[in-house]
């Protein structure tokens, strides 16, 4: 009698012991009462009974789930490999170990699926440039079908696209051919700005034949910096004009007085 008297306190803290757990602050734990689901509890301190309560800890913090390469042939039918990375946390612990066997594994397979499905449904082109529109797609996909587990998918983001070697070569020329096309309409622009600026000065010296002077020797100045042994350069006439005297024929023109009408008659 003495001894079972000692053994109490001694198998009451042993009981005490063994039912006491410490959930962390992003831990929950999906307390089970012989079978049957009875409350999610945590964080901190909490009883679980021995033999009568099982308990099942679910971490809250954001999982980070990476998609395996996948084998996706796109609409315009180009073989691609594609992987991906998911972003999702457990909303609600109870949900998530009831409703799905192994929501860690579910989630992962639903990814891939649902990353084939979509990925088929485009063309190449989409692929490579509205990858954006894709990621907010499959996450939109993925958080409809995971809402029921009680996980919501936060983000998705394609990582890469593995594309075929020929494939690689012909995106680069048809690059190359884009990056000539936008270099020759620059070219062309660049000409039809200076032939317009060009006619317009034009027509500003035509205006005032000071102006063709002053170019005139703007030019000689330029060319009379350069290092040249020999310049040969066309003088226009009407320059010097005023330096010279009257022609040969317009001396004698301007010396004889006209004939009168009387001088030729005889």
């Amino acid at each position: 009698m003495m001894n079972w008297l000692l053994s109490t306190p001694l198998l009451v803290l042993m009981f005490l012991v063994s039912a006491i757990r410490v959930l962390r602050e992003y831990e929950r734990g999906v307390i089970f009462r012989l079978g049957r689901f009875h409350k999610a509890k945590g964080p901190g301190i909490i009883i679980v009974l021995p033999v009568i309560d099982k308990m099942v800890r679910v971490s809250l913090r954001l999982v980070t789930m990476d998609v395996p390469p996948q084998d996706v042939i796109t609409r315009d039918n180009v073989s691609v490999k594609v992987n991906a990375v998911v972003y999702f946390r457990v909303m609600d612990p109870e949900r998530a170990i009831i409703e799905v066997e192994d929501f860690l594994y579910a989630t992962s397979q639903l990814a891939q699926t649902t990353l084939r499905s979509v990925l088929g449904q485009s063309e190449l082109d989409e692929l490579l440039s509205e990858r954006e529109k894709i990621n907010t797609h499959l996450q939109s996909i993925l958080d409809e079908h995971t809402d029921p587990w009680g996980i919501k998918v936060t983000q998705v983001e394609v990582k890469h696209i593995d594309l075929p070697s020929d494939m690689q070569r012909a995106i680069a020329r048809q690059a190359e051919a884009e990056r000539e096309r936008r270099a020759k309409i620059i070219h062309a622009e660049g000409e039809l700005q200076a032939s317009t600026q060009l006619s317009e000065a034009a027509r500003i010296i035509g205006q005032n034949p000071a102006a063709i002077q002053l170019r005139f020797l703007q030019t000689l100045t330029e060319v009379a910096t350069e290092n040249n042994s020999t310049v040969i350069f066309p003088v226009p006439i009407d320059l010097l004009r005023p330096f010279f005297g009257p022609r040969e024929g317009e001396g004698d023109e301007a010396a004889s007085p006209p004939e009168t009408p009387e001088d030729a008659s005889s």
